[in-house]
């Protein structure tokens, strides 16, 4: 997921790789020269020496920062003992940053990690657990889903920031010709509806993929599986975190309907669903809600075509749940000002402000209305209402709405690389170099053993 997807936002990466310590020595180097990674000043807190705290975050370029520096510039106008300064490095870099400024002693106050990371981050030392008045405004202010996304062993480390949801888009006119009433609520109904508008031509050329299944990168391949894994009732890592629980009936039943799919010519995973789908060239995928931004853009007045619906469930009595993605903001263990560094992100992320163009008296916190600015969503649900309001587009409505029931990304310590050997065999067996068997032993085998060596 390393391509921006709309100016100055990027997705979570395809495959970045964290760092062991025996490799901080020779990754150092280049990854400080990358970063500009100087040594921040830090006043004293002294008058006439006001704190000086950094932000590292991967909000690095376009619309994204200068959304953050916003509030930042606000909070800098506001307070004269304690200041911020933002500092960025690409979304791909952001990781390997984190891990060899630590090493290196330079760690900035406070971090903008992706949720996923979060269990390698703690194992490693870098994240503080967030004190008790901040984990409490958290788990009060926040839905089920992001405080999960925001927590390791069921401890809080940090305000939650951008996150997305999955859901599935269609295209009303492709359904709409294909003599489809709307969207499948089912899985039995997604087949059908994906084998009706498939099409190819004479020389068996994909024309229309009936639902798009992609090798795109990992929100196409890991995040719409797993989406689907848990509408199933499934899961991708085990409650205790030390083994994969993909070789399951949930599991089994996601590889065959997407192995089924691919081979009755329903989808073709080489193709790029983020330029065929806007192009009316894939009929359903699932994704998330990011994309909708990007889409309204894109595709113009053609934009009418696209609706939204929950991800289908395997059977109509089945309760709902789709996958959550997302960030959060949180302190580092190194930091020698953590209190206002805490002061801060509850500054940013808990206290509400005045929303400019809403009704009279709409209030939201600032990081809200930041997402919302650039096209996102944060777990703040009474937030999201306010500032999507009753004009909003209802394409939004959907991703909202799965906040209430969606699941996090498991963030174990091995989380990054397990999602990147899942996306692997996800490919093997789309390709058909692997069975739906093969598929779940070999995931299970090599994810058990990386989830296992990293406790």
């Amino acid at each position: 997921m390393t391509p921006a997807r709309r100016t100055g936002v990027i997705r979570p990466p395809t495959r970045p790789r964290g760092l062991s310590r025996r490799h901080f020595a020779l990754a150092l180097p280049s990854a400080l020269l990358a970063s500009g990674c100087a040594a921040p000043h830090q006043g004293t807190g002294r008058p006439g020496d006001p704190i000086v705290l950094t932000l590292l975050s991967h909000y690095a370029s376009g619309e994204l920062k200068a959304a953050l520096q916003g509030p930042v510039d606000e909070w800098n106008a506001t307070h004269d003992r304690v200041k911020v300064r933002t500092k960025a490095v690409e979304f791909t870099d952001l990781l390997t940053t984190f891990m060899v400024r630590q090493a290196a002693g330079q760690g900035a106050d406070i971090l903008h990690p992706y949720c996923l990371w979060n269990g390698q981050l703690v194992r490693a030392g870098v994240l503080r657990p967030a004190p008790p008045e901040h984990a409490e405004e958290i788990r009060r202010g926040y839905g089920e889903a992001a405080v999960g996304a925001a927590s390791v062993g069921g401890e809080v480390y940090g305000y939650p920031t951008e996150m997305q949801t999955y859901a599935l888009y269609y295209n009303k006119r492709l359904l709409r010709e294909a003599g489809a009433a709307g969207p499948p609520h089912t899985w039995r109904e997604l087949e059908e509806t994906a084998y009706r508008t498939a099409r190819r031509d004479r020389y068996g050329n994909t024309l229309v993929q009936g639902f798009g299944l992609s090798t795109y990168d990992d929100s196409t391949t890991v995040g719409q599986t797993l989406a689907l894994l848990n509408a199933a009732g499934g899961r991708f890592v085990a409650a205790d975190g030390r083994s994969t629980a993909i070789d399951s009936p949930a599991g089994r039943a996601v590889f065959g309907l997407e192995h089924r799919l691919v081979t009755r010519g329903a989808s073709a995973p080489g193709v790029n669903v983020y330029q065929a789908f806007p192009s009316g060239q894939v009929a359903m995928v699932v994704g998330a809600g990011w994309w909708t931004g990007s889409l309204k853009s894109l595709m113009g007045s053609a934009y009418r075509d696209v609706g939204v619906a929950p991800v289908p469930v395997p059977e109509a009595h089945d309760e709902r749940a789709t996958l959550c993605t997302g960030f959060m903001l949180g302190v580092n263990t190194a930091s020698r000002f953590p209190r206002e560094a805490w002061q801060f992100l509850s500054w940013l992320n808990a206290r509400k402000a005045g929303v400019k163009g809403a009704s009279k008296g709409a209030r939201a916190t600032r990081m809200s209305t930041l997402q919302v600015s650039v096209g996102s969503l944060t777990g703040r649900a009474d937030d999201m209402r306010t500032l999507l309001g009753a004009g909003g587009d209802p394409n939004l409505r959907p991703f909202l709405d799965a906040l209430a029931y969606a699941v996090p990304e498991p963030n174990v310590p091995g989380a990054q690389q397990a999602k990147s050997l899942l996306r692997k065999n996800i490919e093997a067996l789309w390709t058909g170099q692997q069975s739906v068997d093969e598929a779940l032993r070999t995931t299970r085998r090599q994810v058990d053993q990386e989830v296992a060596r990293s406790w």
